[in-house]
């Protein structure tokens, strides 16, 4: 069976079904149905690895049980893993100025990205708080990052980065600061990498990492997921924050009429606040 270079023929929607209940059902992701079409672009490449012409062979393969590890290629190649380095700047404007407020009473702050992807979020923190602490002598966060795609940790803790990836957010002082160059890819230098604590994590059936935060960031990644999921994750969010502490989410997404366990923050614009 040799695989097509042109699209793949049409899923059944019984393949479908079982891509996207699979997808819901390990990380409680969704996949609507107007964009099932991800399916196909998504998944082309693991196709491509198992020698297979389309999603419906996939779908069998997964079915037949034979091999444990298919199902978690499935989802690691659905999951929406979009990011880049400092997206949307002034969200970490505000975030610098939320972590001073929170080191006033001259401890150290600790920070958690929820759905870090391939780390370019948590290390854009690392580079902006050491840069801080080289400018002013301020504490360095500690920054736990999680995700529930291995593969997506995997690169994370191995820090590279193709050319593309290092131009989204990055200007070239910091890139040549916090990376070392391998061929066409860029490497982030072990002083950058240490600075980050990365763990899988699935938001919906794992534990918080332990202790309290200062600041929780979950960008972009409740967007996917249902109501009665967001009703399970939206506790163990507040529960891993300091009264007081700050939830940002992406600038699509809101807890208002959602939860009531976080209020508009009066301090940071679009940021949220567990009640003091």
């Amino acid at each position: 069976m040799t695989p097509s270079s042109s699209a793949c023929p049409p899923a059944s929607q019984t393949a479908i079904n079982v891509l996207t209940a699979l997808l819901e059902a390990r990380t409680g992701q969704q996949i609507a149905a107007y964009r099932s079409w991800r399916l196909d672009t998504a998944l082309k490449p693991l196709l491509r690895d198992r020698n297979l012409d389309t999603l419906d062979q996939l779908v069998t393969q997964l079915l037949e049980g034979n091999d444990r590890l298919i199902g978690d290629r499935i989802v690691d190649a659905l999951v929406n893993q979009e990011t880049s380095f400092f997206r949307d700047a002034q969200v970490f404007e505000m975030l610098a100025e939320a972590v001073a407020a929170a080191e006033a009473g001259g401890r150290r702050a600790r920070i958690w990205c929820a759905g870090c992807s391939t780390g370019q979020e948590p290390l854009s923190l690392a580079m902006l708080f050491a840069d801080r602490h080289e400018t002013t002598g301020a504490p360095v966060p500690e920054i736990v990052a999680t995700d529930v795609s291995d593969a997506a940790i995997a690169r994370a803790r191995a820090g590279r980065f193709s050319q593309f990836e290092i131009q989204r957010g990055l200007p070239v002082r910091r890139m040549v600061r916090w990376f070392d160059t391998t061929g066409s890819d860029w490497i982030a230098k072990p002083d950058l990498l240490k600075r980050v604590v990365f763990r899988r994590m699935n938001l919906m059936a794992d534990p918080a990492p332990a202790g309290r935060f200062d600041v929780v960031l979950c960008r972009n990644v409740l967007l996917y997921l249902s109501a009665t999921t967001k009703e399970q994750v939206f506790p163990k969010i507040a529960a891993a924050l300091n009264p007081g502490g700050v939830f940002v989410m992406g600038a699509g997404e809101t807890v208002i009429g959602q939860t009531r366990l976080f209020e508009p923050s009066k301090r940071f614009r679009g940021f949220y606040e567990t009640p003091r």
